[in-house]
């Protein structure tokens, strides 16, 4: 009987996800700094 990968903690499919997500919301920053002309600091009221 096969015993399945565990999908939590320091694990290859775990991640792969964190990686991904960690572009994904980089590229969102970047995209809205450019369209708006301010840090992300700004636009949340920290600066």
């Amino acid at each position: 009987m096969a015993v399945p990968s565990p999908r939590f903690g320091f694990v290859s499919f775990a991640e792969t996800w964190n990686g991904r997500l960690a572009m994904l919301g980089f590229v969102i920053g970047l995209g809205t700094e450019l369209l708006t002309g301010q840090g992300i600091l700004a636009q949340i009221g920290l600066s």
